[in-house]
């Protein structure tokens, strides 16, 4: 009978069960996330290796020259080592660690959640998903409200995404506005969250102006990227100083 119930629990008949509690379900990219995995045993015993938390999204990608949804891993967090989970024991474990400073934020219906797995070896895995809604990190704020506020830019739309080394970014795409409105067609900025500040690329597109700028945007040399740099010190400083360097910077590629 024994091996009975460890031949079904195998299979998903009567295994374990797993089910994480979040202190939250709203938090800011960096913040601490606290919770606790409560599990219960099923009909027999069974040997967890591990208990992976993962951080999970939905990423564009381009797939047979199309672009479509897949869900993927951002990050992955052991909460624990190997151990048997007894016949029906309850069992809690609690965890801490910092969501990272580069997780997208929840602009439009980006899902964002953790989902759970109990590593059993020879076993249906148990999954468990919490979603989740995560705001910018303040740095991150401090630009957004800077290039609308101050800069007169409409947020368009906000999507996540591989670059081509493969690394996910969230891509923030902007309608001009204010001074720039007879120069750009759009702004794009990617966010690369440092524990010293915040890297920025900025892609400036330029709006078609005569024979030689239709040219230009047909052959995508209208656009151009840069990349500037803000340490934590400017960007505690009020967002019309943050605006102010970066309208410096988008003006020099606007023309």
């Amino acid at each position: 009978m024994l091996l009975f119930k460890k031949f079904m629990a195998s299979l998903g008949v009567g295994a374990a069960k797993v089910d994480t509690q979040l202190e939250k379900e709203r938090y800011v990219a960096g913040e601490v996330v606290n919770g606790k995995v409560v599990m219960k045993g099923g009909n027999a015993a069974q040997q967890i290796d591990r208990i992976n938390l993962f951080l999970m999204t939905e990423v564009i990608k381009e797939v047979d020259d199309r672009k479509v949804r897949e869900e993927e891993v951002l990050h992955s967090f052991n909460i624990t080592e190997a151990f048997t989970l007894q016949e029906e024991e309850e069992k809690e474990i609690e965890f801490s660690f910092r969501l990272p400073l580069d997780t997208p934020a929840s602009f439009g219906r980006l899902p964002i959640w953790f989902q759970t797995g109990l590593d059993i070896p020879m076993a249906l895995d148990p999954q468990d998903r919490d979603h989740i809604h995560v705001d910018p990190s303040e740095n991150v704020q401090t630009v957004l409200t800077a290039v609308q506020h101050d800069l007169g830019f409409s947020l368009r739309k906000v999507e996540v995404e591989f670059a081509k080394n493969h690394q996910i970014v969230q891509e923030f795409e902007f309608s001009p506005g204010g001074k720039f409105r007879s120069d750009l067609d759009e702004l794009e900025i990617l966010f690369f969250p440092k524990e010293s500040g915040l890297d920025l690329v900025l892609q400036v597109d330029r709006r078609a102006k005569g024979l030689g700028g239709l040219l230009a945007e047909a052959l995508d040399a209208d656009e151009s990227y840069v990349r500037t740099h803000f340490t934590n010190e400017e960007l505690s400083e009020s967002p019309s100083e943050v605006a102010e360097k970066l309208e410096q910077v988008i003006s020099r590629f606007s023309k």
